[in-house]
């Protein structure tokens, strides 16, 4: 028997919405949740339109296209959702898409799991669909592959729609601070070198959060126990987790090397993950909040980087004699629930000289969510501002004749301005 899906049913309002369009071959993607036992699909989102228009037939869908809108759209889901597969909504027949599906769904998988870092699970599910409909007849056809085996055949899977799906999923979070330092090579003579450099150097730093300790509500949960266990089933539960994190013993090897340089990344982020309401395990909500520490993370050096490469920073810097430190604010994480499915949000990131309103056009185009900036939670990270001194964080103090009211504010502001100064990206040269 085939993997069961089961689907928020305003998925189908929209895949419907699109079938009235009447365009070409549209093709997208399906974001949910994955168990060992059945995955849930909350939303769909369409590949966004190339500048220059493209044919009608099946084979002007652009996999490189649908690829990248992949990758783009994964950045912005938080842990406990990810992209589950691919749609093609079309007037041919199911079996002239087959071998279209299958390239989109292995290269989709491909490109994003690139991009982790994290160490695979045992229990991590390899399975990803395929979904392809019939504008004319409304036919749906429902498939899944092994993206771990190359020769994997499509098999038959169960498609099937739930209102209310995930109104009473439970969100575990948590506030990391971080101070990470990365060394760079003597020569390196473009952004993707040292792209492959800092993933290099936050291996160790992956591996420590891996291996870290979790606590939740403050408590060290078993792996096998429920984390709602004792609690109101089906109504949605909020946990704030702990991470502790013990570096590891290094030999004097490991430390003293030579290297060009340095990336020092330092700040507080904020992580959450997402868990379907049907009995979730503490072991899995520990699994899919450290990956979201990680990909946050990642994500934001990469997207640095890919501005300093855009705006070719290195040609610009490279005639510089001295050593320099440069300083850069990596963009904040900013939530926006997704409509119609309950309190489940997806995110994205907002550099400091960005607005809201280009946070809710990359909405738009990536994700094909209509969300105003009212919509948007902004709270949970400040945007960071760079200051002559960043090394110190000032402190308002209060005297002790002032009420726990006052003291609380005090605090407040102390995170708030760690907050501020989250996610600072250092490039130091020795």
């Amino acid at each position: 028997m085939g993997r069961g899906y089961i689907v928020e049913d305003a998925v189908e309002v929209y895949l419907s919405g699109l079938c009235e369009l009447q365009a070409g071959p549209i093709a997208g993607l399906l974001i949910g949740q994955c168990t060992p036992q059945r995955d849930f699909v909350i939303m769909a989102a369409r590949t966004p339109e190339k500048t220059e228009p493209t044919g009608v037939t099946v084979n002007s869908v652009d996999k490189e296209w649908v690829t990248e809108h992949a990758r783009q759209v994964s950045r912005m889901l938080p842990g406990g959702l990810s992209v589950l597969g691919v749609f093609i909504i079309t007037d041919a027949e199911a079996k002239e898409t087959l071998t279209l599906l299958r390239q989109l769904v292995f290269s989709v998988e491909n490109l994003i799991s690139s991009e982790h870092l994290w160490s695979p699970a045992d229990d991590d599910v390899t399975d990803c669909v395929t979904l392809h409909i019939n504008s004319k007849t409304r036919k749906t056809v429902c498939r899944t592959f092994d993206v771990s085996d190359n020769k994997s055949i499509a098999k038959p899977a169960d498609w099937k729609y739930q209102s209310g799906l995930c109104s009473s999923w439970s969100m575990v979070s948590c506030c990391l601070n971080m101070d990470v330092v990365v060394p760079l090579p003597v020569h390196r003579t473009s952004n993707q070198i040292m792209d492959k450099c800092l993933k290099e150097g936050l291996k160790m730093w992956v591996h420590q959060i891996e291996s870290g300790i979790c606590l939740i509500d403050g408590k060290k949960f078993p792996d096998d126990s429920e984390l709602t266990a004792g609690q109101k089933r089906n109504t949605r539960q909020m946990h704030t987790a702990q991470l502790f994190i013990t570096p590891e013993q290094q030999r004097l090897t490991d430390v003293v090397q030579r290297c060009g340089g340095s990336v020092s990344v330092r700040g507080a982020i904020h992580s959450r993950a997402y868990l379907q309401s049907n009995r979730p395990k503490a072991r899995l909500a520990e699994k899919l909040l450290k990956r979201d520490v990680i990909s946050t993370v990642t994500t934001r050096v990469q997207m640095l980087l890919e501005e300093l490469l855009t705006a070719e920073y290195e040609s610009n810097s490279s005639c510089q004699e001295k050593p320099q430190t440069e300083q850069f604010c990596l963009p904040r994480r900013v939530f926006c629930p997704i409509k119609g499915v309950g309190p489940v949000c997806v995110c994205d990131y907002q550099f400091s000289d960005e607005s809201l309103s280009e946070v809710t056009d990359r909405l738009k185009e990536m994700m094909d969510i209509n969300a105003a900036e009212d919509n948007l939670d902004t709270r949970q990270e400040i945007i960071p501002e760079i200051t002559e001194n960043q090394e110190e964080f000032p402190m308002e103090t209060k005297p002790e004749s002032m009420t726990n009211t006052y003291i609380g504010v005090a605090l407040a502001g102390v995170v708030a301005m760690l907050a501020s100064a989250a996610s600072l990206l250092y490039f130091s040269d020795f």
